[in-house]
């Protein structure tokens, strides 16, 4: 796959990278979205200019839309795309939540395992929808309701998509694998896979009716960088993992620092943290471990990175998304390594 990540403060949509992808065999493109532009408008600019390429949200923020309007702006994407369409959703994190989009962050597994569920009712148009949950109700019935809401069926005649969540956390992650069809896995280092194995898992015993691996896909988001030069290659990635490490999210509540502890790297996360809130962010920078960038990215000249990329290519992780702007070199490399250049997809 193909991340675009941030698109800048205009909305900069890299079609000719998007093209050359497609025409490489990559199986997917992924749109993101933060406290800026969305994923959705972009992701249709994309449909419109592609013809085979699948299409993913990395991630809607849930708490930004009712699961009935994802559910159905999804659909709306899909019919219009030719049915090529990926609906990736998250939880984002407590101070975009509260403090851009207005809303409680609430308790995020209910939040996430409502959303999905909400959503595959409305895809599967069984009934008028009816939900009575702990963060979502249909019709709503709470204070300031007028008791007038009447259960609703979508008129789009829908059809189950894909759908993916993005998540670190243990129960979001078999939340994902009982209810839906892959999880995003952000950071993720192919020799810790054995942490969320578990979680997958039960998530399958869960969803039951046989669901196993071959029905799930891990998608991971990795960087890659060829460059004679590891070490320097290592401090392309130090800025992005000491913002994420070190500032997005509070003190108290940082996923992505939480993450890194889970790793082994508890000091280092606690030094990064610290610095980058004091306003060192250049030391913040210099503190993330080199062993760190090498375990969640491919980095280093070509031969180093086919001689790693097999750890990735032996583990349950199936889909890699190449993040960062990934340059041409990169991505015509990876499509020779995974065959996609010969009719496989990456």
């Amino acid at each position: 796959g193909l991340g675009l990540g941030n698109l800048g403060t205009q909305v900069d949509i890299p079609l000719d990278r998007i093209r050359e992808a497609e025409q490489l065999g990559f199986d997917s493109v992924w749109t993101a979205e933060t406290w800026g532009h969305d994923a959705i408008v972009p992701l249709t600019w994309v449909a419109a200019h592609t013809e085979r390429i699948k299409l993913g949200t990395s991630i809607i923020q849930m708490r930004a839309r009712t699961p009935t309007t994802t559910a159905n702006t999804m659909s709306t994407l899909n019919f219009l795309s030719g049915g090529r369409v990926i609906v990736g959703i998250g939880l984002s994190g407590p101070q975009v939540i509260e403090g851009w989009h207005g809303m409680p962050f609430g308790k995020g597994a209910n939040v996430t395992r409502e959303y999905m569920q909400i959503m595959k009712k409305v895809w599967a148009r069984e009934a008028p929808l009816e939900f009575d949950g702990k963060e979502y109700q249909f019709p709503y019935r709470g204070p300031g309701s007028t008791g007038l809401g009447k259960p609703l069926r979508t008129i789009l005649h829908t059809q189950p998509l894909p759908l993916y969540v993005g998540a670190i956390g243990p129960i979001n992650i078999r939340n994902a694998a009982e209810l839906g069809e892959g999880w995003i896995a952000t950071r993720v280092s192919p020799k810790r896979m054995g942490m969320y194995e578990a979680h997958i898992e039960e998530g399958f015993r869960r969803a039951g009716n046989g669901k196993g691996w071959d029905d799930f896909d891990v998608m991971a988001a990795v960087r890659v960088i060829i460059s004679d030069d590891v070490a320097a290659g290592f401090a392309e990635l130090k800025p992005y993992l000491a913002l994420y490490v070190g500032g997005m999210g509070a003190r108290e509540v940082n996923f992505h620092n939480q993450q890194i502890r889970d790793f082994g790297y508890g000091e280092a996360a606690d030094r990064i943290q610290e610095l980058y809130l004091a306003g060192r962010r250049s030391e913040a920078i210099d503190a993330v471990p080199d062993e760190l960038c090498d375990e969640i990215a491919l980095v280093g000249p070509k031969a180093r990175i086919q001689e790693r990329y097999r750890e990735w290519e032996d583990s349950r992780i199936t889909t890699m998304s190449l993040t960062g702007e990934a340059s041409l070199e990169a991505m015509h490399l990876m499509a020779e390594l995974t065959g996609a250049s010969k009719g496989a997809t990456v």
